[in-house]
């Protein structure tokens, strides 16, 4: 008879056998390349492996509590627990992914009792969200759900997500102990470990993003959060360092420096450096730009201490668009810290822009609202580029908006179209004071242009507009 971790092994490399788990360069759900992937979709063609691996899910099972029933996520876990059940004469339910808009319209399917206490199956935990999905449907049941079993845990939070949300996780075993039993049998090299363990590091998924009403108690949120804390809530390297640069600066400014050479762009960039915690640049504008010009802003930047962001705002297919950001003499990734997109083409162009980065410190801030009267972004437009965002949190950084359109505390809402000595141009441009934009309309960053560049002391302006945005978000944290 093997013992529990013998028959582990045996599952690992069986699984491994049958491609269940795979080595390459793998496009996930959420866009990220990753040189791992499970699919244990492929256990329902081998009937014996199949078996095995709803064994050890039902024997990984916390010891001493009483289960009524239990519920498979959908799809890949629903075999495994069609297993279970059959074995152990233990009920089963199962949660549809949308409720049925005829016959009984039921989202839960079995018969149950209000308080039974229901026992998850889920085959690979990232995030845990699918797990969450899965409770906070059962619970609007009027079933209780304490705890979930899965086969592999990624080691990327979903433990610890879950755990805040009332569902304790075991797992049968996780992503180091698999590795480590694949390469003692050879299967893969040190270079293919220490690959999943870099794309581990670099892609941690920390949140799950609830459900309004899952009877769990909301956290504060983005406009009631410090930067400071804020940054602890994002994997998102580059957003973790704005968060902090702004809170250790004092300033949550940045200069639009639209200008017509490259040289006032830097003479400004020099200037407005020590009150700002990032510049905006429009470098196609510029008649004078060269090789020269990147290099010396990324100087600046580093004496200063502040983000490049290019205004490009793309909006071609992802291939167009990824060759803009990524080809030429002067490529936008090797020098500027975020770029701006439209979220028209799709999250194709996102994806794009992130393969392009290739390791580098990069991220996009899509367009979800604009300042210009008339301007043609609908709610509906403004809801699917935050839903786009938020399927893609290691690219997308945040919104250039005019109003709080998420209260994820990982993403940053920039404002542009702020100023204190006008509402409006000729050409439709219509501003906001910093205290309207910080305070009653939730940005983090406000966007200065004109206001800056036009006056006598751009440096002076810029340390005053950073002293009242900076000032109007404090008040706004309480």
């Amino acid at each position: 008879m093997m013992s529990f971790e013998e028959r582990v092994e045996d599952v690992v490399l069986r699984l491994f056998a049958v491609e269940g788990v795979k080595f390459g360069q793998f496009t996930l759900k959420s866009g990220l390349l990753s040189p791992i992937y499970f699919d244990l979709r492929v256990v329902v063609s081998y009937p014996e492996l199949m078996e095995s691996v709803a064994d050890l899910l039902w024997e990984r099972r916390p010891e001493g509590v009483q289960f009524a029933s239990v519920c498979g996520v959908p799809y890949t876990a629903l075999p495994m627990a069609t297993i279970i059940a059959t074995k152990q004469k233990l009920p089963m339910l199962i949660r549809r992914k949308e409720e049925k808009s005829y016959g009984t319209k039921r989202l839960i399917e079995g018969h149950f009792k209000p308080g039974d206490n229901c026992f998850i199956i889920e085959d690979v935990i990232v995030s845990g969200s699918s797990v969450y999905e899965t409770a906070v449907s059962l619970r609007s049941c009027g079933l209780e759900v304490t705890d979930a079993v899965v086969f592999v845990d990624r080691q990327q939070g979903a433990t610890a997500n879950l755990r805040k949300l009332g569902v304790a996780i075991r797992s049968v075993c996780d992503m180091q102990q698999m590795l480590a039993i694949l390469l003692r049998h050879g299967k893969i090299d040190d270079k293919q470990v220490g690959a999943v363990n870099a794309f581990l590091k670099d892609s941690q998924e920390t949140i799950i993003r609830r459900e309004p009403n899952d009877g769990v108690a909301e956290s504060a949120g983005r406009l009631r959060m410090s930067f400071g804390a804020r940054a602890a809530t994002t994997s998102q390297a580059l957003v973790r360092r704005l968060l902090r640069l702004m809170e250790e600066k004092r300033t949550n400014l940045c200069v639009a420096a639209d200008l017509g050479t490259s040289q006032a762009a830097l003479q400004l960039a020099d200037q407005v450096g020590p009150h700002i915690c990032m510049l905006k640049t429009h470098v196609d504008i510029m008649t004078d730009f060269s090789e020269a010009f990147p290099r010396q802003l990324r100087e600046l930047a580093l004496k200063h201490n502040f983000l490049i962001c290019e205004d490009r705002k793309f909006a071609d297919i992802g291939s167009m668009s990824a060759a803009q950001f990524a080809d030429g003499p002067f490529a936008i990734c090797d020098w500027a810290d975020l770029v701006t997109m439209h979220p028209l083409p799709g999250e194709g162009l996102l994806t794009a822009l992130s393969a392009r980065a290739e390791g580098r410190q990069r991220g996009a801030l899509l367009v979800a609202q604009m300042s210009s009267r008339g301007c043609l972004a609908t709610a509906q437009y403004t809801a699917a580029a935050v839903k786009m965002a938020e399927a893609h949190p290691y690219f997308a950084c945040g919104f250039v908006a005019q109003s709080s359109v998420t209260s994820d505390p990982r993403f940053l809402v920039l404002t542009p179209g702020v100023s204190v000595s006008a509402a409006a141009d000729a050409h439709g441009q219509q501003y906001s004071s910093p205290e309207r934009a910080v305070g009653e309309c939730g940005a983090d960053v406000v966007i200065v242009g004109r206001g800056v560049t036009r006056a006598e002391s751009p440096a002076e302006a810029a340390g005053e507009y950073a002293r009242r945005a900076y000032a109007a978000y404090l008040q706004r944290i309480g």
